[in-house]
């Protein structure tokens, strides 16, 4: 198997310097050796000319992009590993246009490109979290005070959201974090992404005093920090506190209005994902980050479903 102990972009382009050991590499990752078909995985296989094979069974051909992010795709996989390893590897992601420049390739083709990496971004967000855990909830989209006089949204103030996206999150302290757009912030929104994801039996919950929460003290020890009595770190207890995952907030606001400009609700899951992948892997080295996404690259994303 190639060495992907890849420590630089100069590195990744010697080592996947053909599309040969681009396919040999996937196909290895893939399979081990033993090619199985995506078909009839109790199928043999036969080998066949230009790097595709045949399922007995079926009769139907496959390759190992066959039901990954890179089927049918017309662009080489050495460009495919460098994007990879570009979007993996910035801290604050990449814009369409910077990648079309980087891989030589039109914007058009470098948004879908990062829109396939972008649904297998999914695989770090739907971890069990417990010990303490911080609860919390964002809003994306532009602020009133920097709109043209005629274009301002009235009465969207604080959790009134016409012209914003709500965001929920969990986050495990010294640990990882889950984020799902979510249709509103109420208790029936909100409520059920938390007792999917975090263990009531190990947990100290945090979460500041939104109704939204209430009746989390059935499952959790649950500790309320009340931001409207300007509260931010209990008086009791200096470790209960939501700082950590109010500046994770930051982090994606200021990727989504810095590196991006402007994101759809459609589309927006995709950049909360991307998000928490880089956060979840941030002390990871580049090298697994990307040996990471190869690995569970089998999400198969077409054009029309982005574009519709």
């Amino acid at each position: 198997m190639i060495n992907t102990d890849i420590k630089s972009v100069l590195q990744l382009l010697n080592t996947f310097s053909t599309e040969e050991k681009c396919i040999e590499h996937l196909e290895q990752m893939r399979w081990g050796g033993i090619i199985v078909s995506p078909f009839d995985s109790s199928s043999a296989v036969y080998k066949c000319k230009g790097d595709r094979y045949r399922c007995k069974n079926t009769g139907k051909y496959f390759n190992v992009k066959t039901g990954s992010m890179f089927e049918n795709t017309k662009i080489s996989l050495r460009k495919w590993f460098l994007a990879i390893w570009l979007v993996t590897s910035h801290k604050k992601g990449i814009s369409s246009i910077q990648l079309s420049k980087d891989i030589d390739v039109t914007q058009k083709t470098a948004w879908f490109v990062l829109q396939r990496i972008r649904a297998c971004f999914g695989i770090e967000n739907n971890n069990e979290l417990e010990g303490i855990v911080e609860c919390d909830e964002t809003f994306i989209g532009g602020k009133n005070k920097n709109r043209h006089k005629d274009k301002k949204v009235h009465n969207s103030q604080g959790r009134s959201f016409k012209d914003k996206t709500p965001v929920m999150g969990m986050l495990q302290r010294d640990g990882k974090m889950n984020a799902f757009v979510v249709p509103d912030t109420k208790r029936i929104s909100i409520q059920p992404l938390i007792c999917r994801l975090v263990n009531p039996e190990t947990t100290i919950l945090i979460s500041d005093e939104w109704h939204g929460y209430t009746g989390l003290n059935k499952y959790y020890d649950h500790k309320i920090i009340d931001h409207s009595k300007k509260e931010y770190v209990s008086l009791q207890d200096s470790n209960i506190h939501t700082n950590n995952i109010e500046g994770s907030w930051n982090i994606l606001k200021k990727s989504v209005s810095g590196m991006y400009n402007h994101v759809s609700r459609k589309h927006l899951q995709k950049y909360v994902d991307e998000f928490v992948y880089r956060f979840n892997l941030r002390k990871t080295p580049d090298n697994e980050k990307f040996k990471h996404l190869l690995v569970n690259s089998d999400v198969r994303t077409k054009y029309k479903d982005l574009a519709a």
